[in-house]
């Protein structure tokens, strides 16, 4: 009785969820629904999510240059060498290594990602912060790649690979973010090298093919009740073995020296690179996934509002609150004042808490 009340009250809401950027088969009846997914749900999803996107990428073609256009186009991913001029890349890297704010962590198997919003305040400290991020290059190709005109989401990100005792970390498999087109920018302040933890993208994966959506398909009938809990949750995993099958080659590493940016679509399969040994990697990394159905930003509120550079303080606190009431584990968990170097010794044990978490 008070399953049926529950899925009566929730009704509403799912229905709702098919025209947003919700991508859990698990958490959504109607989204993970085989029968419905035979009759297409899942594919119609896809190939609106595309077209719109393919849209609003034409209207902001002018923010970027013709070889990047078509090295995006080609490979899915920009890879952008020397983006700053040497003294000026030394002296924000030096200033944003220094310096103390508010920092999450979350722990996936062995390894733990750091995070520290680039907010209002960081900012104002850092004018030299400021100015890269207006720079034409990078705002244009993080711009286009997500298909909105506003910035994206920012953060200084620290990935300290192998420092836990755990499983290796999922995102060493090849995955998809979600179902439609999304966008991910990392300026990496160290260099990458190829065995520890290095980007890895299949080039052309951003592509809704026929035989990437017939791969979609079939993956939807099953995903509700796939054992792997990301998949399960819209993040399909694929084997490297799979990728012939899709006219896909085989995935690139981006091994990169530090003032390096890779803008890349994250509908494209890709991975972080196996680690080694204890590794480090610090990069100034971007987020963009909204709503693929809105035609316009979906955070225009908060950018009327001042507030455009409070997103992430704002969700973190959002998800601080929702765990209060015990509506949902919030897997970033606060760790004080830290700079994005700081060592990861003591740190795991406090992370083993939301291990597994997305």
């Amino acid at each position: 009785m008070l399953t049926a009340l529950k899925s009566i009250l929730l009704t509403p809401w799912w229905l709702l969820e098919l025209f947003t950027s919700a991508k859990s088969f698990r958490d959504n009846p109607l989204l993970g629904s085989p029968r419905l997914n035979r009759l297409g749900l899942h594919r119609w999803r896809l190939r609106a999510a595309h077209h719109l996107t393919q849209r609003r990428r034409a209207r902001l073609a002018r923010l970027v240059s013709e070889p990047d256009r078509q090295a995006f186009e080609r490979d899915g991913f920009v890879v952008v060498h020397d983006l700053l001029p040497a003294a000026v890349f030394e002296d924000l890297r030096s200033r944003l290594l220094s310096h103390r704010a508010a920092a999450r962590e979350m722990l996936q198997g062995d390894t733990i990602t750091r995070r520290i919003a680039v907010d209002g305040a960081m900012l104002r400290d850092l004018p030299e912060l400021r100015a890269l991020i207006d720079e034409p290059h990078w705002a244009g190709l993080t711009r286009y790649v997500a298909g909105y005109g506003r910035a994206p989401w920012l953060y200084v990100q620290t990935i300290l690979n192998r420092v836990a005792n755990g499983d290796p970390d999922p995102q060493t498999t090849l995955h998809a973010d979600t179902f439609h087109p999304t966008m991910k920018a990392w300026f990496f302040l160290t260099d990458v090298a190829d065995d520890e933890g290095a980007f890895s993208y299949v080039p052309g994966s951003h592509r809704l093919s026929a035989a990437r959506l017939a791969w979609e398909g079939e993956r939807s009938l099953t995903a509700r009740d796939h054992a792997d809990r990301l998949s399960s949750r819209g993040s399909f995993r694929i084997d490297e073995g799979e990728l012939t099958g899709l006219g896909l080659p085989a995935p690139v590493r981006l091994a990169v020296p530090a003032n390096t940016l890779v803008v890349a679509d994250t509908f494209g399969f890709h991975a972080r690179g196996p680690s080694v040994r204890a590794s480090i990697r610090i990069e100034l990394w971007a987020y963009d996934r909204r709503n693929p159905f809105f035609p316009a930003s979906t955070d225009g509120l908060l950018a009327a509002a001042g507030q455009i550079d409070q997103r992430a303080p704002l969700y973190w606190r959002l998800l601080d609150q929702l765990e209060r009431w015990r509506l949902k584990r919030n897997p970033w968990r606060d760790c004080g004042l830290k700079t994005p170097d700081a060592p990861a010794a003591g740190q795991a044990d406090s992370a083993v808490a939301v291990a597994g978490a997305e």
